[in-house]
C-alpha cells in the first residue's frame, strides 16, 4: 500500500520545488506514474484483506475504486490546463497540493482496515474539497455551496464517530477484519438498529441519498471542473463503499428498520429523474443525474441481497467514469461559450461536431445502451431488487424510462438547433479535450468486455 501512497505524497514536494513553467507538467507526468504503479500492483481478485499486515488493506470492495481515484487524478490535472492558466504560479502549486491532499486522503479512506482510521480519513476528504468549491468555484454562490456541504457533512459525522465509539465498546475492537468473525447478534435488538441507523446515516448523506441530495447540485454548480470530477466520480463512491462495509459488519435484524430507507431510494431514484427533465443548468442536470444513479444503488445495497455487492461495484466504477466524461464535456462547453443555460447551448454540432461524436457517446454510456458496463450494472442491480420484491420492477422501469428521457433531452439541448445569436463560432476541438474523452471511454470498453473486473470476490 505504501508504494501507491508515497508517490501520491511525494509529488506535493517534487511540485514545490520545480520551475513554475514545469508545474503543470510535473503535477501530470508525477501523478500518471502513480496511476502506472496502482494498476500493475492492484489486484482486484483480491478475496480478502490480511488482518495481520497493518491498518491498510485492500480487497475486492475497495481496489476497484482506488484504480479508479488513481486513474481520475491526472485527468483533473489536464481538465484544469485553463483554470491553471488564469492562476499566478503559487495559486497553481496550491491548487495542486489540495487536489493531491484530497487523493491521499481517499487512497487512505479506501484501504483503511480499521473503522475509527476510516471515519478520520472519510472526514479528510472535507477540507482539500471544501477548499477546492470555495476558493477555486466560478461564481460568488460558491461560498453558498460550501457552506452547504460542510454543514450536510458535519451533522451526519457525528452520529457515525458516535456508532464507531459504540462498536469498540460492546464488541472490543474497530478491526473490520476481526469484526467480520463476531457475530452480530445482540440480547437488545433497539442496541443493533441504533449502531447500524447512527453508522449509515453518513453515508447516506454522502451517497446521497433523496432527502439529504440538496448540498450536491449546489457543489456541483460551483465547484470548478476537477472538483466535479471529483465530487462525482470518487465522493459519492466513498458513501456506496461505506454503506457495502457497515451492512456486512453491522447488519439488523430487523425489516422494519431498513425498508423505509430502501422505499426512500427507490422513490429517489425516479424523484432525481423527473427533476432533470426541468433543470435548466447543464451541471445541475448532470448532478441530478448522479442522484438517481446513486439511489439505486443505495436501495440495492440495502436489500442486503447476494447480488448486491456485485452491481452496486459495477454501477458505482461505470457511472464515475460516465459522469466524468459527462461533467468534462459540459466544461469544454462552458469554456467556448461562457454559460451552462441549456437554452444558450444549441447549435454546438454546427461550431464542435467532434465533441458532439464525444457527447453522443457520452450519453449512451449514460442510458445504459449495450454494451457498455452500465447496463451490466444497472441489469444486475434491477435483478436483484426485482429478487428482493417483484413490485419493484415498476419503479426501475420508470426510472430507466425518465433517465433515457432526460439524457436524450440534453443532448438535443446542447447539440442540435440553431445556434443563438449571441454564441459566436468558437475555436476547433484541442487534442488535450479528445484524450480527455478516450481516456475515459478506454476504461469502460475495457470493462464491458469482463465485468466481473470489479465485482467483488
Amino acid at each position: 500500500m505504501l508504494k501507491i501512497l508515497t508517490p501520491t505524497a511525494t509529488s506535493t514536494l517534487i511540485t514545490s520545488f520545480i520551475p513554475n513553467k514545469a508545474t503543470w507538467l510535473s503535477s501530470t507526468s508525477c501523478t500518471t506514474i502513480t496511476t502506472t504503479i496502482s494498476i500493475l500492483i492492484l489486484n482486484p481478485s483480491d478475496p480478502a484483506m490480511d488482518p495481520s499486515s497493518s491498518s491498510l488493506g485492500s480487497d475486492g470492495y475497495s481496489t476497484p475504486l482506488m484504480l479508479l481515484s488513481c486513474w481520475l487524478l491526472p485527468m483533473m490535472f489536464m481538465a484544469s490546463q485553463n483554470l491553471m492558466s488564469k492562476l499566478t504560479p503559487q495559486q497553481i502549486k496550491m491548487f495542486i497540493a489540495i487536489t493531491l491532499a484530497l487523493q491521499l486522503a481517499l487512497l487512505m479512506a479506501f484501504m483503511a482496515m480499521d473503522l475509527m482510521l476510516f471515519y478520520i480519513t472519510f472526514e479528510a476528504t472535507l477540507i482539500p474539497t471544501l477548499v477546492i468549491i470555495s476558493r477555486w468555484g466560478s461564481q460568488l454562490a460558491r461560498l453558498n455551496a460550501g457552506t452547504y456541504f460542510l454543514f450536510y457533512t458535519i451533522t451526519t459525522s457525528i452520529p457515525l464517530m458516535l456508532g464507531i465509539l459504540a462498536v469498540q465498546n460492546v464488541k472490543g475492537t474497530t478491526s473490520m477484519p476481526v469484526l467480520q468473525l463476531i457475530p452480530t447478534t445482540s440480547e437488545n435488538p433497539w442496541t443493533n438498529t441504533l449502531l447500524w441507523l447512527s453508522t449509515l446515516l453518513a453515508f447516506l448523506a454522502k451517497t446521497p441519498i433523496y432527502g439529504l441530495h440538496l448540498w450536491l447540485p449546489k457543489a456541483h454548480v460551483e465547484a470548478p471542473i476537477a472538483g466535479s470530477m471529483v465530487l462525482a466520480a470518487v465522493l459519492l463512491k466513498l458513501g456506496g463503499y461505506g454503506m457495502l462495509r457497515v451492512t456486512n459488519l453491522l447488519t439488523t435484524q430487523d425489516n422494519t428498520t431498513y425498508m423505509p430507507l430502501l422505499s426512500l431510494s427507490l422513490w429517489g431514484t425516479l424523484a432525481a429523474g423527473l427533476i432533470c427533465l426541468r433543470q435548466g443548468d447543464l451541471k445541475s442536470l448532470i448532478a441530478y443525474s448522479s442522484i438517481g444513479h446513486m439511489a439505486l444503488v443505495t436501495a440495492t445495497i440495502l436489500t442486503r441481497d447476494q447480488l448486491a455487492p456485485t452491481g452496486a461495484m459495477i454501477l458505482m466504477v461505470a457511472h464515475g467514469l460516465t459522469s466524468s466524461m459527462l461533467f468534462c464535456l459540459a466544461n469544454f462547453n462552458y469554456e467556448r461559450t461562457g454559460t451552462r443555460t441549456l437554452i444558450a447551448l444549441q447549435g454546438l454540432q454546427l461550431t464542435s461536431p467532434l465533441l458532439t461524436a464525444w457527447w453522443f457517446l457520452a450519453c449512451s454510456t449514460n442510458m445504459a445502451l449495450p454494451p457498455t458496463i452500465n447496463l451490466s450494472g444497472e441489469l444486475t442491480l434491477i435483478t436483484s431488487l426485482f429478487s428482493w420484491l417483484d413490485i419493484t420492477v415498476f419503479l426501475t422501469g420508470l426510472s430507466a424510462f425518465a433517465t433515457t428521457t432526460y439524457t436524450l433531452y440534453m443532448f438535443s439541448s446542447t447539440q442540435q438547433g440553431t445556434l443563438p445569436p449571441n454564441i459566436k463560432p468558437s475555436s476547433p476541438s484541442q487534442t488535450r479535450e479528445h484524450f480527455l474523452m478516450l481516456l475515459h471511454l478506454l476504461p469502460s470498453a475495457g470493462l464491458a468486455t469482463n465485468p466481473k473486473l470489479t465485482a467483488p470476490q
